[in-house]
């Protein structure tokens, strides 16, 4: 009874010992795992690039649609009434100012203008004998060999004869410039139209004839959001001159040529928002030596040189969209991603403006957000300052990607096809 007493206590306690053994291993193992899983996860920090917010001045690239035109192109319009009787152009040729372009009846204006030329000198005589008979009168007055009442009346008709002559001027004058206008010649350089009105047809005073247009310079007209047109006037307050601001006008290529720009200059910015637009008028000037560009076209006007001064802004690759709206990924203390709700603002190039969401000296992860989640360690990365390079880099990574799986999927399925082909062989075998 002893004995047996001995031998349950000794396996009792062999079996205690044994347990113990084992939940020590057991701790050992689970303590050596995690600190390989956390070595493990320190190992597999994801590398990225990383800025630091500051607030930074940033040019913007703006453009607007505008319609081009010619600032001085001009509608030649009859001041006359007559035949047309000759035009002296040829439609769609270049004319220089002053050429004489149109004839209507000058052979009828000019004979008025001989007929007022000699009103004129008929009025000048009598005018010369009212002169001579007055300075006569005046001294038979003195005299006293005629009476006051005939010098006055001598006087009178010196006045009358005067203001003869100035009608007679008058009229001339008039018939001088109806005289003019019979012959229509061109007011401004540049392209003409189609004539309106056909030689031989009776034209009326203000019957539109033709259009000249002017090809050089061209001016674009186009409406900028006041929040733009205020953003200059400051930059135009703060020392910055007209000339600093250029303006590019984007062609369309043609014949398969690439598109081309042609820069030019801003002359006017609007004083007047527009209360149904909320927009500024604003128009550039662009030369065009070559007559290449022809108005009417519609075209897009880029202005470079705009800014916007202290702002924060982070490549524009670094904004995702999260459950709360845009997001960028932000460090905390030890280098985890944490994301952080942000207010967009204007795009500037690669550069996206946050209106909020940032403060001084956060570390923004600025490489490819794809895979990152809040708590991803990250291994922080220089950046450059280059946020185009940023955004080509990671276009190649992902065009890369895409190429790998695309080549993964096409041998994964001539894999499965050539698997099928063997397994009718070998059906076709054991038949």
């Amino acid at each position: 009874m002893k004995n047996t007493f001995y031998g349950v206590r000794s396996a009792l306690l062999v079996a205690g010992a044994s347990a113990l053994l084992v939940a020590c291993g057991q701790e050992t193992e689970q303590e050596s795992s995690e600190q390989e899983s956390g070595e493990q996860q320190e190992a597999q920090a994801r590398p990225a690039e990383v800025m630091e917010a500051k607030r930074q001045d940033l040019p913007l690239d703006k453009t607007y649609s505008s319609l081009l035109r010619s600032d001085d192109e001009v509608t030649l319009v009859t001041r006359v009434a007559g035949y047309l009787e000759e035009r002296h152009f040829e439609p769609g040729e270049f004319v220089e100012e002053g050429q004489r372009l149109y004839s209507i009846e000058p052979d009828v204006y000019r004979a008025t203008v001989n007929q007022r030329e000699a009103d004129l000198q008929s009025a000048e005589a009598e005018f010369s004998r009212a002169q001579r008979d007055a300075e006569r009168f005046e001294r038979l007055l003195s005299q006293n060999s005629v009476s006051r009442q005939e010098y006055d009346q001598a006087r009178a008709d010196l006045g009358v004869a005067q203001a003869s002559v100035s009608q007679a001027e008058a009229a001339l004058e008039n018939a001088q410039i109806d005289l003019d206008y019979a012959e229509v010649t061109a007011p401004v350089g540049g392209m003409i139209s189609l004539s309106e009105i056909n030689v031989g047809n009776f034209v009326d005073s203000g019957t539109e004839l033709a259009t000249i247009t002017p090809l050089d310079p061209l001016e674009v007209r186009f409406q900028m959001p006041q929040n733009d047109a205020f953003e200059l006037r400051r930059q135009l307050r703060e020392g910055e001159s007209v000339e600093d601001i250029v303006a590019s006008l984007a062609l369309p290529g043609r014949g398969g040529d690439e598109d081309s720009n042609i820069k030019g200059r801003l002359d006017y910015v609007g004083s007047r928002v527009s209360d149904s637009t909320s927009t500024v008028q604003a128009s550039a000037t662009f030369d065009n030596p070559d007559g290449e560009i022809l108005p009417g076209q519609f075209v897009r006007v880029s202005i470079d040189g705009l800014k916007r001064y202290d702002v924060y802004a982070v490549p524009e690759i670094a904004v995702t969209q999260g459950l709360m709206g845009p997001q960028v990924f932000v460090l905390d203390e030890d280098d985890r991603a944490r994301s952080r709700t942000v207010g967009l603002g204007e795009v500037a190039g690669a550069w996206q403006i946050l209106r909020d969401g940032l403060e001084e000296g956060d570390r923004v992860v600025v490489g490819d957000p794809s895979g990152i989640e809040p708590g991803t360690a990250i291994d922080p990365q220089s950046f450059n300052g280059d946020a185009e390079e940023v955004v080509e880099n990671v276009e190649e990574e992902q065009a890369e990607q895409e190429d790998q799986a695309a080549e993964e999927a096409e041998q994964a399925q001539g894999a499965g096809a050539g698997g099928e082909q063997e397994s009718d062989e070998e059906g076709d075998s054991s038949q």
